[in-house]
């Protein structure tokens, strides 16, 4: 099958012919249309959209040192729990005229390694990154080339890093403090593997260091796995084979905790009657599940749009601050309170 002729891109010099104006001219417009009269200005535009011209970013780029392109490496795609809060990062850079470019790991830290200098290489001019636990290789190639990053999804005191996040441990201590107060004293977790997964492992402290402040209560197991649906069933009946059966299980996410809703009820077993269940993030997935989760709810909203201002205050000046965000306990159905029993 002969191959059609490609029809050539639409050059500033065809923009600027078209329009009867000087290439810095159109220049001006896309980049300064403030300082270009209105007719002209008007009439430029009217002339790329009808050519379908699109500007070289890449020559830009060369030219300012920039390329507008900020880069995000996150641990997974899969998982809504990251959706929301890159959703409003990008909203925030595009307002300032930035372009997102998204990759994801895998919770592997070698992976993030890969995609950060895949991205620098595309010419990002700054990072947004996922937790702070990573490798010294990671954090010496960003010092050394320089580039400017924030840290999502935790915060950490006196560190020489900007963080737009909130404190796991604490989070997770306050769901175990809810727990707690209900009653429960016979308590499990299911959470994801703490290895590479800084997130995780504070979250399990969180919840060990809480039970371990209370007397009569504690902590039956700790079973590390993969957040997905399954896992999180598959850990649940683990659970159930202890010789002592928890009364509540605090899961590390809303989708392993979904994953022992589903498994519970497969089983025939109820809940919060006969167990009870936490998750963590407030995702979506908390509120449709049977019974609605009771979660710790991530300012996911609040950390993109933080994340990328201290982003743009970085890019522009070379220096901003860390902000911590506060996350909330959500009162829903799975939690039952034992004292009313």
């Amino acid at each position: 099958m002969d191959r059609l002729p490609q029809k050539a891109s639409p050059t500033l010099e065809d923009v600027a012919r078209a329009a009867h104006v000087s290439t810095a001219t159109i220049s001006r417009a896309i980049n300064s249309p403030d300082k270009v009269a209105t007719e002209t200005r008007e009439r430029v535009e009217q002339v790329i959209e009808r050519l379908g011209y699109t500007p070289n970013f890449g020559g830009r780029a060369l030219a300012s040192n920039r390329s507008n392109t900020v880069g995000a490496v996150i641990p997974t795609m899969a998982n809504a729990m990251f959706a929301s809060g890159l959703q409003v990062f990008q909203e925030v850079l595009s307002e300032a005229s930035y372009n997102l470019l998204v990759a994801s790991c895998g919770y592997n830290t070698d992976t993030e390694l890969q995609q950060i200098k895949s991205l620098v290489a595309q010419g990002a001019d700054g990072l947004l990154l996922i937790g702070s636990a990573r490798p010294d290789e990671t954090t010496r190639f960003l010092e050394v080339r320089n580039i400017p990053y924030v840290v999502a999804w935790c915060y950490q005191h006196n560190d020489d890093r900007y963080f737009a996040g909130f404190d796991n441990t604490k989070a997770a201590s306050s769901i175990a403090t809810e727990v707690l107060k209900r009653g429960h004293v016979h308590i499990a977790m299911i959470a994801g593997f703490a290895e590479q997964n800084d997130r995780s492992k504070n979250r399990i402290t969180g919840v060990k260091q809480c039970i371990e402040k209370t007397d009569n209560a504690t902590l039956l197991n700790v079973i590390e796995t993969d957040y997905t649906l399954e896992a999180g069933g598959d850990a649940f009946e683990k659970l159930l084979q202890n010789s002592t059966k928890p009364t509540a299980i605090i899961c590390g996410n809303d989708v392993l905790a979904a994953g022992v809703i589903v498994r519970a009820r497969q089983l025939g077993i109820k809940i919060p009657d006969e167990i009870s269940v936490t998750g963590f993030d407030d995702i979506t997935l908390a509120t449709v599940v049977t019974p609605a989760l009771t979660t710790v709810r991530v300012p996911q909203l609040e950390m993109g749009k933080t994340a990328a201002r201290v982003m743009l205050e970085l890019l522009n000046s070379g220096t901003s601050q860390s902000f911590e965000l506060e996350t909330e306990i959500i009162q829903r159905e799975s939690l039952a309170d034992l004292h009313q029993v």
